[in-house]
């Protein structure tokens, strides 16, 4: 072909270009660049490669494997379009001279499709359970070429784009091809790596322009900032094997699991209220001893998926596949989560598929359709939290949702997941006005979506993360909540107690003259208690907004209301049920939580307070050494009444047994009278040891007990042949055990 001839093809094939399309282009609303972008093979056999760089003074092709120059490329017919030719296919680069340097990269546009076949199926069919190694950022080898694939679901979008420090945040640059008919567009941008911040850029459906944080980002800025941030693929080293070895049994029914509730950012700061909070090293130095020392089991954070509004403590949260930036890195995370398990804590984290917030660079209207929500508000809209509901009855979302689970029981080894607000998801009426909800397809209330999620994920947690808990927040009657999913329940390891935590609360509560009126505040738990697997939670909820701390629900004079504290701890660690207490309320924190401030650490300075938290110390370490109170947490031949009727005393008496025989005798006095003589039948005869005693002088107590233990008499009762005339400190709870 003579030059005449090749000059001839070139002006014809760009008459060709689409006028439309070149004004597209130039716009940023070309829906796929790659038809135009990129290598493209011409009628001559010459490829004509055309790149879009606005800005750029110039642009060479030059040989993949090499410096050679396959030449010059040549201005297009818009501004920023540069086209030169290849021979023949061949691997190229791209040198390109900016004004204020040189750049030499692979072409974005001249990698083949990304996604394979089996990706594609599984994602829209709900059942992909790593997307978070899917779609988002990843950092990767695609022919050779180290970079970033980014892909995003965004089926109703008319164009998408990944803009970020890297092009300028020019949404004309690094238009995404759309894979039909899955809606998830991609690109791979060859020389970028971990740190990236980036966003997409998107056309919604109604033609307007949109950008939004990565749904599927595995890091994030740090708040107020609201971009995604490539994660760094480096794995993990971890060395927690022997925790994770052991970790079913350390969570089942017969363990003792002592739970302590965490707020991340206002447990301590640097330098007090105003200082910085503390990032995941600073903890793992912190917390974990702390945690270690007072002798719980697990820590259960509040939500540190990453989450716009400080104020919401994380339970409006955007980013369900990223820890928050305000902490630190993933990695970070994940060295936190290993030194927890090296140090043989387990870690618990607050998960929310019920609802999530509005603001505009998230999920909300994600392509300018209800992707993400339910469409009608009376189905979408949280009136209680101004926030979406997730339509967990679209195949992708129940994916979604199912696969952010399993990222982080996978990928960062946590132990379980506590899932926010279950009761909101089960009930299409919740919190709703007649007429302001829409019936199920059989005219119920019942949220048949979310009650198929909730089954599906605690199967699928079980499946696929063996020894792994999944705890539900849920506030009603709803039965089966811990039954299995065989038996029509909904599958959950434990639930949250809040009937026996408004009840014994609420006891606690009255002045102790009128308890005898409410005796059966504290009796009407057992009732149900082992209808579920309970935990029973003293969290957050119930020292904010206006509640007042723990200390503050508890009646009378200073003296009394640490001592009928200590005695509702006590309480609480000899009843049935896992345990959970949320941070200041182990060393009675005198003000309402608030989330901008730390604990009141000072506090400690005095002994009222400093006993507290012995005495929550000693209760974990008894609770865990005992397995009559542990044991059996969860079956009724764990617990029997020796005394549940006697509201005259306020006295309660109870026996918590294991399977082996053992037994442990705990007694409540719920009034500030000192009881002589109080005589309670047992079943051996001997030396019975008082091994706990609320009222000791070392927690704060008048020192009131039984010098230790007493022996017992040949005095029938309680239908005991034998039985202990004790003394019963005021406001207290005693634990006595059986002669060796």
């Amino acid at each position: 072909m003579t030059r005449r001839e090749s000059s001839s093809a070139r002006a014809a094939h760009a008459a060709s270009l689409a006028a439309a399309d070149l004004e597209a282009l130039a716009r940023g609303t070309l829906a796929n660049p790659f038809a135009l972008l990129g290598p493209h093979a011409r009628d001559d056999g010459q490829v004509e490669v055309r790149a879009y760089l606005p800005g750029a003074e110039s642009v060479t092709l030059v040989c993949r494997d090499s410096d050679r120059s396959l030449g010059a490329c040549r201005a297009g017919p818009i501004e920023g379009l540069f086209v030169g030719e290849l021979a023949a296919p061949s691997a190229y680069r791209l040198r390109i001279r900016w004004p204020d340097g040189e750049q030499l990269c692979a072409d974005p546009y001249a990698f083949p499709l990304l996604l394979g076949d089996i990706d594609l199926h599984l994602l829209g069919e709900g059942t992909h359970r790593r997307l978070g190694e899917c779609l988002g950022a990843q950092v990767m080898t695609c022919d050779g070429v180290v970079g970033v694939r980014f892909a995003v679901w965004a089926p109703n979008a008319q164009r998408v784009a990944v803009v970020g420090d890297f092009n300028g945040w020019d949404t004309r640059r690094h238009g995404m091809r759309c894979r039909y008919p899955a809606g998830v567009w991609e690109i791979f941008i060859p020389a970028l790596g971990a740190g990236e911040r980036y966003k997409f850029a998107l056309i919604d459906v109604n033609g307007e322009s949109l950008l939004k944080a990565d749904p599927v980002a595995l890091s994030t800025e740090a708040p107020p900032l609201t971009a995604s941030v490539v994660a760094d693929a480096t794995p993990f080293d971890w060395g927690d094997d022997a925790w994770l070895a052991r970790r079913g049994e350390r969570q089942a029914a017969d363990a003792p699991i002592s739970i302590y509730e965490l707020h991340v950012s206002s447990w301590r700061k640097h330098g007090g209220d105003e200082g910085e909070i503390y990032r995941w090293p600073d903890l793992i130095d912190t917390l974990i001893p702390y945690v270690v020392e007072m002798g719980f089991t697990h820590i259960e954070l509040m939500p540190i998926m990453e989450y716009p509004f400080g104020g919401s403590w994380g339970y409006q949260p955007l980013s369900l596949f990223a820890p928050s930036g305000r902490f630190g890195t993933p990695a970070e995370f994940a060295a936190f989560i290993d030194a927890c398990h090296r140090a043989g804590i387990g870690v618990l984290l607050d998960w929310v598929p019920g609802h999530f917030p509005s603001d505009p660079h998230g999920l909300a209207r994600f392509d300018g359709t209800a992707l993400y929500e339910y469409a009608h508000p009376f189905e979408g809209y949280h009136q209680d939290w101004n926030t979406y509901i997730y339509n967990l009855g679209r195949r992708e979302v129940h994916g979604f949702m199912l696969a952010s689970a399993l990222h982080w029981l996978r990928h960062f080894h946590i132990d379980g997941l506590r899932v926010d607000a279950v009761a909101s998801m089960l009930y299409r009426n919740y919190s709703r006005r007649e007429g302001e909800w829409i019936p199920n397809h059989r005219g119920g209330s019942e949220n048949l979506e979310a009650m198929g999620f909730l089954q599906h994920l605690n199967q699928v947690v079980a499946e696929e993360v063996p020894g792994a808990v999944v705890i539900a927040e849920e506030s009603t009657a709803w039965p089966g909540v811990t039954a299995p999913v065989a038996n029509d329940g909904l599958g959950f390891s434990y639930k949250w107690n809040m009937g026996w935590m408004h009840d014994s609360l609420s006891y606690m509560s009255h002045d102790p003259l009128y308890r005898r009126y409410h005796h059966d505040q504290l009796t009407f738990g057992l009732v149900y208690a082992f209808n579920e697997r309970f935990v029973l939670p003293i969290s957050h909820d119930e020292v904010v907004h206006g509640k007042g701390s723990l200390i503050d629900k508890m009646p009378g004079d200073e003296w009394q209301r640490f001592a009928n504290l200590r005695a509702y701890l006590a309480f609480m660690w000899l009843h049935p049920g896992k345990k959970l207490l949320f941070m200041g309320c182990e060393f009675a924190q005198g003000r309402e939580w608030s989330h901008d401030r730390e604990l009141d650490w000072w506090l400690l300075q005095y002994p009222s307070h400093a006993g507290i938290q012995r005495l929550v110390r000693d209760l974990n370490a008894f609770y865990r050494e005992r397995p009559a109170l542990h044991a059996r947490d969860t079956e009724a031949a764990g617990f029997r009444w020796v005394i549940g009727d006697d509201n005259v005393n306020s006295v309660f008496a109870w026996w918590r047994l294991d399977g082996d025989g053992q037994r442990v005798l705990a007694v409540a006095n719920m009034t500030p009278r000192t009881l002589t003589g109080y005589r309670i039948g047992v079943p051996e005869a001997g030396h019975w040891a008082e091994r706990f005693n609320s009222d000791a002088e070392h927690y704060g107590g008048s020192n009131i007990g039984n010098a230790g233990g007493l022996e017992s008499e040949a005095t029938p009762c309680h239908g005991e042949a034998q039985s202990l005339v004790l003394t019963l400190p005021p406001l207290a709870v005693v634990a006595l055990l059986p002669p060796a």
